[in-house]
């Protein structure tokens, strides 16, 4: 069986290159470019994960693994399905996860796609996640056996077929053990730091890099309060997220936190910290993974954001794709445009975008 493991030249996907091998599997190793501009110094400061350095060091460890190695062409697919997107979102007063949407749309879909064009009978990544088919018959992300490391919040989104073709060796690891087992096999990226950043705003300036790639400037407006007193004026929606406290630079006398972001009449709404708290949200664009619809008031610990701990909930669905989420206790800043992400024990049961 043939199986091309996405490499970025971190230790993850590296090992899980090994491991894939040692198991039998006839590995290819692919590095997909993404980066827009041809230039090298434009590739590495905002290549991320997929820059020069990243394609060196993926080579590298292919040929001590002695796997067949390459660089695929996904400009297109990620300017289409990550950049545009992240852009749109911003400009229309949502915080996107652009790490979602580029595993859905292009470390799946056009890898997968591409990948089966080859012969390949299946893709495989570093993510610290576990892949299981349920008695029901359904494919799930499960938990990684790691908490310190587990990606199951940013897989969600993850179809059928893109599970059942799908390996995730290191999610039955540690990370200790898995930099232990690079560095046993004398891997030059053993420990090599984890990349954090979003791959393509690597100063994490989003509001510069909205201005520069959409040629929209971004105007100033009002900073209001829940009952429409103008207190201020901020820099431009685009430097804002619900729950943000710090850069706002006004004198209150107290903490104020941003509460929403309205596009259409330019304001960004400010309250103090118990304004910021809801106990229910509205998600759309529903995606069911352990179970093939969500039952009238589902039980499930719900995360609104990657590094949330998760809050029991209820869903309840709305329509044939919306549906709301009301929580057991209040949680701080729902921000539409993430995730909320509903887990059933250890497995992913689904979720959605949060609008409301």
């Amino acid at each position: 069986m043939k199986v091309v493991v996405g490499m970025s030249g971190g230790v993850d996907s590296s090992v899980a290159a090994y491991l894939l091998k040692q198991q039998g599997y006839e590995v290819i190793g692919v590095t997909m470019q993404i980066w827009q501009k041809e230039d090298n110094q434009t590739v590495e400061e905002n290549g991320g994960c997929c820059g020069l350095s990243a394609v060196e060091d993926a080579r590298r460890v292919a040929q001590m693994l002695d796997i067949p190695y390459y660089v695929m062409n996904f400009r297109e697919e990620f300017d289409q399905k990550v950049i545009r997107y992240f852009m749109r979102e911003y400009l229309n007063g949502r915080t996107p996860n652009p790490c979602i949407a580029c595993n859905r749309y292009v470390k799946w879909e056009s890898l997968l796609q591409r990948s089966m064009q080859i012969g390949a009978d299946y893709i495989a990544t570093g993510h610290y996640a576990r892949i299981e088919q349920l008695q029901n018959g359904r494919y799930a992300i499960r938990n990684s056996v790691t908490a310190a490391k587990d990606q199951t919040y940013a897989l969600y989104n993850l179809t059928q077929e893109q599970l059942m073709r799908t390996k995730m060796p290191v999610g039955a690891y540690e990370k200790s053990q898995v930099r232990a087992i690079a560095e046993e096999l004398g891997l030059y990226v053993a420990h090599k730091p984890d990349s954090m950043e979003i791959c393509f705003v690597p100063d994490q300036d989003y509001a510069r890099f909205i201005e520069e790639n959409s040629g929209k400037k971004i105007p100033e407006g009002n900073f209001v309060t829940t009952d429409g007193k103008i207190v201020g004026r901020h820099r431009g929606i685009t430097h804002y997220t619900v729950g943000q406290r710090k850069g706002l630079n006004l004198s209150m006398g107290k903490p104020v936190f941003v509460l929403e972001i309205r596009p259409e009449t330019n304001e960004v709404v400010i309250g103090d910290g118990t304004e910021v708290y809801a106990d229910r949200l509205i998600c759309s664009d529903l995606n069911f993974m352990s179970v093939p619809d969500f039952p009238d008031d589902f039980p499930v610990v719900a995360k609104i954001r990657y590094n949330h701990r998760g809050t029991k909930a209820h869903v309840r669905r709305i329509d044939a794709d919306r549906a709301e989420v009301i929580f057991e206790e209040p949680v701080r800043a729902v921000t539409p445009g993430q995730a909320v992400v509903f887990y059933d024990g250890e497995y992913v049961a689904g979720g959605g975008t949060i609008i409301k």
